[in-house]
């Protein structure tokens, strides 16, 4: 689930989004100030959008937002309000972390694609497909996860890369828009003694 606040660019709406809403087809049902876009096939929930959201709580930001419990209390009230039986549920795990590539593989329908076996967490594994050109078993870099928000606005949602599940993406510093990103293509590469599992800091993780 990824929340986005940006007043400037859409308004005084925050988006609550479940999965990709790219071609499919979609419909949208409004109640005061809760519009629910649902899949028209099965009436499955993909987003909410919560309008004047502003007159619940107190948000700011331009761009992916964390709420607290107590803010997602108020937000689930007012969908309980409107006849909404679904609950918002809080994940405030980190989103990019300090990960490390312990398995690659080409890929089998690739001349470029690797699949990577990616440590996220003290043992955690998640399967990545990366075609960064120093991607490299042992190398230690930044991975967004699912429920993650590029600086750029595009979701990382769990999909498929030629047929290839993979479970977020290998970022470069362009990627993540850091002070004086490298502009040519590849991963970043952290030192060997930074922590596997940790939320990335740039004041702290990254030399340009």
């Amino acid at each position: 689930m990824i929340f986005a606040y940006n007043k400037e660019h859409v308004g005084d709406v925050l988006l609550v989004i479940f999965q990709d809403t790219k071609d499919v087809k979609r419909s949208v049902e409004r109640k005061g100030k809760i519009g629910r876009v649902y899949l028209d096939e099965t009436g499955e929930t993909l987003a909410w959008n919560i309008f004047d959201v502003s007159t619940l709580i107190d948000i700011e930001g331009q761009g992916q937002v964390f709420l607290t419990d107590e803010q997602l209390a108020v937000l689930n009230a007012e969908l309980a309000k409107e006849g909404f039986d679904q609950v918002l549920e809080n994940d405030n795990s980190p989103k990019f972390v300090v990960a490390e590539i312990v398995e690659m593989v080409d890929h089998p329908d690739s001349d470029h694609l690797h699949i990577c076996q990616v440590e996220i967490n003290d043992g955690q594994r998640v399967q990545i497909v990366c075609g960064a050109p120093n991607a490299a078993q042992g190398l230690k870099t930044v991975a967004a996860l699912p429920g993650a928000m590029m600086p750029s606005g595009s979701l990382i949602f769990p999909g498929k890369l030629r047929g290839e599940d993979s479970f977020g993406m290998l970022c470069s510093a362009r990627e993540l828009e850091l002070p004086n990103a490298p502009q040519v293509r590849g991963i970043i590469e952290l030192s060997d003694d930074v922590v596997v599992g940790e939320r990335f800091d740039a004041s702290k993780h990254w030399t340009a």
